[in-house]
C-alpha cells in the first residue's frame, strides 16, 4: 500500500484519520448542540474540534489549507501541495444520530486530487487511496465497480436534493436509487465498489468532494464535473457546478442520461 511516491502522505492522513476517531468518541451523534452559519448549514462543537486535530496532524511546512471550518488563508494558491478537508462531511446527519457522516481528508498536488482519505466513524469504515496506490478498504484493497450496463446499478443520491425533488427525472430510470447523507461518503462507497455510481447536478464545494473524487479515481473509477472535465481543485472560488462518479464501464451511458439534466442545471446556476 505505501510503496509509493505518496508514502509519507498516506501515512499522514491514516494517523488523521485515527485521530479523528477520538475526537468523535467524546460526542453522541444525535444528541449534541447545534448552531447554524448562513445558509442554514449546522456547525457543531465536534466540526471544529475535528478541524484542529486534522490541522495538527497534516498540514507541514510549505503546505497549503482549505477546510469548511476554517478561515481560508488565499496563501494556498501559492502552494503546490494543499489539504483540502471537510472535518465532518454530513453534519445534518450527524445532528440526526443517521449512521452517514464521516471525516473527509483530500490532498491536492498542482490541482490534481492524488490522494484522499474517509473514516465513518458510525459504521466503522475506513477508505484509504493514492492515485498510484489504489485504494484500500477497512485493510483490505479495493477497486470501483467493474459493472457494464447501469440496468440494475445501484445509484447513490443526496438525501437532501431527493427531498428537493431535484432526483424526479431519474425515478423511472434502469437504475437503483439510494438517498443517503455525506457525498463524501457516497464517492468513498463508489470508489471501493460498493455502489456503482453517485452524482449530484447542484453546486458543491471543493471540500465536500475532493477526498471521495481522489479515491474514486484511485479505484480505478471515472469522476468529471458537470462540463465533463477533469475535476481540478484549490482555486480562488472552491465552488464547483456538480459532479459525476462512477465504476470505469458506465462513463458513456451515464453521461448520455444525465446530459439533458446537466444543461438545465448548469442553465440555471448560469455556469
Amino acid at each position: 500500500m505505501h510503496s509509493n511516491s505518496y508514502a509519507q502522505i498516506l501515512e499522514r492522513i491514516h494517523a488523521a484519520l485515527e485521530a479523528s476517531r477520538a475526537v468523535f468518541a467524546r460526542f453522541t451523534p444525535g444528541a449534541i448542540d447545534t448552531e447554524y452559519k448562513a445558509g442554514h448549514d449546522p456547525v457543531t462543537e465536534a466540526d471544529r474540534a475535528l478541524d484542529a486535530v486534522l490541522r495538527k496532524e497534516l498540514l507541514r511546512e510549505g503546505e497549503g489549507w482549505l477546510s469548511e471550518e476554517s478561515v481560508d488563508d488565499p496563501i494556498r494558491l501559492q502552494r503546490s501541495r494543499v489539504w483540502v478537508v471537510d472535518p465532518l462531511d454530513g453534519t445534518r446527519e450527524f445532528v440526526k444520530g443517521i449512521p452517514e457522516f464521516c471525516v473527509s481528508i483530500g490532498f491536492v498536488e498542482n490541482g490534481r486530487p492524488v490522494a484522499g482519505g474517509i473514516h465513518n466513524p458510525a459504521t466503522n469504515e475506513t477508505f484509504l487511496g493514492s492515485i498510484d496506490s489504489g485504494v484500500i478498504y477497512n485493510g483490505k484493497p479495493a477497486q470501483a465497480s467493474q459493472r457494464k450496463s447501469l440496468d440494475g446499478a445501484l445509484v447513490l443520491a443526496s438525501r437532501s436534493e431527493v427531498k428537493r425533488g431535484e432526483w424526479k427525472p431519474f425515478e423511472n430510470a434502469r437504475f437503483q436509487i439510494r438517498a443517503m447523507g455525506s457525498v463524501a461518503y457516497k464517492l468513498a462507497l463508489v470508489s471501493a465498489g460498493l455502489a456503482d455510481i453517485t452524482f449530484t447536478l447542484t453546486p458543491k464545494n471543493e471540500w465536500d468532494v475532493v477526498a471521495g473524487a481522489a479515491l474514486v479515481l484511485s479505484g480505478g473509477g471515472f469522476v468529471s464535473t458537470l462540463d465533463n472535465t477533469a475535476l481540478t481543485a484549490n482555486h480562488r472560488n472552491p465552488l464547483i457546478s456538480g459532479l459525476l462518479a462512477s465504476g470505469p464501464n458506465l462513463k458513456t451511458e451515464l453521461l448520455s442520461v444525465v446530459e439533458p439534466h446537466i444543461r438545465l442545471a448548469t442553465a440555471e446556476t448560469g455556469k
